[in-house]
């Protein structure tokens, strides 16, 4: 299958959220948020353990009180995955997660009073290579742009956000990422089209209170695909009212349909109907489950019978096909042996894993070798 995305992204200034680059030529990052009590340590820390183990990038904690900030400090020494203070208006929390190790502030500019309070944060920041994060959402636009528009619009968010840009230019601070988030579909995505052509500066992608589950993925999956196609994004966050982890999973998924990233599995799976010769709801179901810790990147192909099967699997690092009197298993898109339906959910587990682990090691030689290449 190709492996390549034909997207071309827009170009952007990279800066960067502790050891992870965000814009640029970099990979779109997948971030997560915790909704823990932050004062809570031990709940908040393993729930961030947990969104990094399903493979995020960053995490972002709220920070709403000073005890907040003495907790995030113990939080910040437990873990590694950067982390994003989340603040609203009291400068002196940001100036205390700055100290602590804050790999990110998200706070806009124009909400923390006097000049003299944005340029102690600014200075901080810049003394300590920490990039901020303005965060424009509909549900909260000032009064006066309210008052302005009538109602929340794609050019009231974009008008903020450029408010909060144009006080971090005026203290010649570059380093920032901006996201203006809706939770109505076209209203987000026009905002994001018409900023990304403004400013330099890469843009978190997200529609903002999406929903639950099933409907938050739908229109995030929608909306950021959209803008995504169009080459814009560096960051994404999917909110939704659920586990972070699933945020986080579903994040990879709009990546991995768009080639935008890889990170596990890319399962090819029929919906099934009376041909099949197994179950292949069932067995993807716990497929997907029992494999949810392989990072590798690779094609798995389960389809129910021999109409769509061989096709598919010869396109898959590894396929199932099923087939009377036994199905078929392909490697490499070559036929490679036969299993019956007894127990081969456990053979076919072992068979992706053994393909995971080949294909690491030879990823592993091919990065080896161009080491070598490029030093001699």
């Amino acid at each position: 299958m190709k492996t390549e995305s034909p997207i071309k992204r827009r170009a952007s200034r990279q800066i960067f959220v502790g050891d992870v680059a965000v814009g640029g030529d970099a990979p779109i990052s997948v971030q997560s948020m915790t909704n823990t009590e932050t004062c809570d340590v031990e709940a908040t820390v393993a729930q961030i353990t947990a969104i990094a183990d399903a493979g995020a990038d960053i995490v972002r904690v709220s920070v709403p009180s000073m005890d907040a900030a003495e907790a995030f400090r113990q939080i910040r020494a437990r873990v590694d995955v950067p982390l994003v203070a989340d603040i609203h208006f009291d400068h002196k929390i940001a100036l205390q997660v700055a100290e602590y190790g804050v790999d990110c502030l998200r706070i806009n500019p124009g909400n923390i009073g006097r000049d003299d309070k944005v340029r102690e944060v600014i200075n901080s920041a810049r003394d300590k290579g920490i990039p901020i994060r303005i965060g424009v959402n509909a549900g909260s636009l000032g009064k006066d742009l309210q008052r302005k528009y009538g109602e929340p619009t794609a050019e009231a968010l974009v008008e903020s956000a450029l408010r909060h840009v144009d006080i971090l230019d005026k203290h010649n601070y570059p380093d920032f990422k901006v996201s203006v988030k809706a939770s109505e579909v076209f209203m987000a995505v026009d905002a994001y089209r018409l900023l990304a052509k403004q400013i330099e500066q890469p843009l978190h992608l997200g529609i903002t209170e999406a929903g639950g589950l099933r409907g938050g993925t739908v229109k995030s999956a929608v909306g950021l695909g959209m803008l995504l196609m169009d080459g814009i994004g560096d960051t994404i966050r999917i909110s939704l009212a659920a586990d972070p982890v699933e945020e986080v999973k579903v994040g990879f998924e709009i990546l991995k349909s768009l080639k935008l990233r890889s990170n596990g599995i890319n399962f090819i799976a029929c919906p099934s109907c009376s041909r099949q010769n197994f179950d292949v709801v069932a067995t993807m179901n716990t497929l997907e489950q029992r494999l949810e810790d392989v990072r590798t990147h690779m094609d798995v192909a389960v389809i129910g019978c021999i109409v769509n099967g061989p096709g598919e699997a010869r396109e898959a690092d590894v396929g199932l096909t099923g087939a009377t009197p036994s199905n078929l298993i392909y490697v490499d898109g070559e036929p490679d042996h036969k299993i019956s339906n007894e127990d081969f959910i456990d053979h076919l587990e072992q068979v992706i894993r053994d393909k995971a682990a080949r294909l690491e090691q030879q990823r592993a030689e091919e990065a080896e070798k161009l080491i070598l290449k490029t030093s001699a």
